[in-house]
């Protein structure tokens, strides 16, 4: 990937105080989350990891605006969920990339500005298809791409807005091994000094591309422990270092109960 960095972003602080979540469609309500207080340090990258069901994407999509909290008050800054979405200064990448099939990589990424209400800036959008290894694919359209493409052209169109709030839910489950590990080792980069929040299965993924790590506990969801990742970047995954926090957090969720971890090999 070429040296250059991102377009510049400012990240917020986000506080959430005694939140709750409970879902009660059917008439037989479950609590997913909380109460729960967490704050996610301004500019920095935290992973959310916990037992299979436990509530992390729940907690994920309160901070989003997706969902409603059941109590409590989500800030960032001094701002709502709802008040970010109104600025479009909140973007957020799941899974299932979602590019548009009939739109080229650099136009899915182009719509990133679109959306955030922000002018075509061709310039920006060729250096970010560039930074994201998609150089020489502007014109491809997503049937044309590797998974492992498709979610690079997916990243890139929430960081062309340069947002002040990235939200991503377990973004790289769906890629090959060995191109998950090349985005967790060249993305981060990109989105340095936004404010991100990541939910993961893996202990590795959370240790390579976290600042912070914080385990959940079985549903509802609270926070069991947390675990410091000062470590330079890039990362390497056979760091002595990067080792010990990622069996740090393999034994904090153990601790938190049964899951389906993807742990270290």
């Amino acid at each position: 990937m070429a040296p250059d960095g991102p377009p510049s972003a400012t990240g917020r602080a986000v506080s959430c105080t005694d939140l709750v979540k409970v879902f009660d469609a059917s008439g037989d309500p479950v609590q997913a989350v909380g109460p729960l207080d967490a704050t996610f340090a301004a500019g920095h990258t935290t992973a959310l990891v916990g037992p299979s069901g436990c509530g992390k994407s729940s907690l994920l999509r309160m901070i989003a605006g997706l969902e409603r909290p059941s109590a409590g008050t989500i800030r960032i800054g001094a701002e709502t969920p709802r008040d970010l979405t109104r600025r479009a200064a909140l973007a957020m990448a799941f899974q299932d990339a979602a590019l548009l099939p009939w739109r080229s990589v650099r136009s899915n990424v182009a719509l990133g500005l679109s959306l955030a209400r922000q002018p075509p800036d061709a310039a920006r959008i060729e250096r970010l298809i560039g930074l994201v290894g998609l150089a020489g694919f502007n014109d491809r359209r997503p049937a044309e791409l590797s998974g492992g493409m498709r979610q690079r052209a997916a990243i890139a169109r929430c960081l062309v807005s340069a947002p002040e709030l990235l939200l991503l839910d377990e973004p790289f489950g769906a890629v090959d091994e060995l191109t998950r590990r090349r985005l967790n080792r060249d993305l981060p980069a990109l989105w340095q000094g936004t404010t991100a929040i990541l939910v993961t299965h893996s202990v590795v993924e959370a240790a390579m591309l976290a600042d912070r790590v914080l385990v959940l506990s079985p549903r509802p969801a609270t926070i069991m422990a947390e675990i410091d990742i000062p470590l330079p970047r890039p990362r390497d995954e056979d760091d002595a270092a990067l080792r010990d926090r990622i069996a740090a957090i393999a034994a904090a969720l153990r601790d938190s109960g049964p899951d389906r971890v993807l742990a270290a090999q």
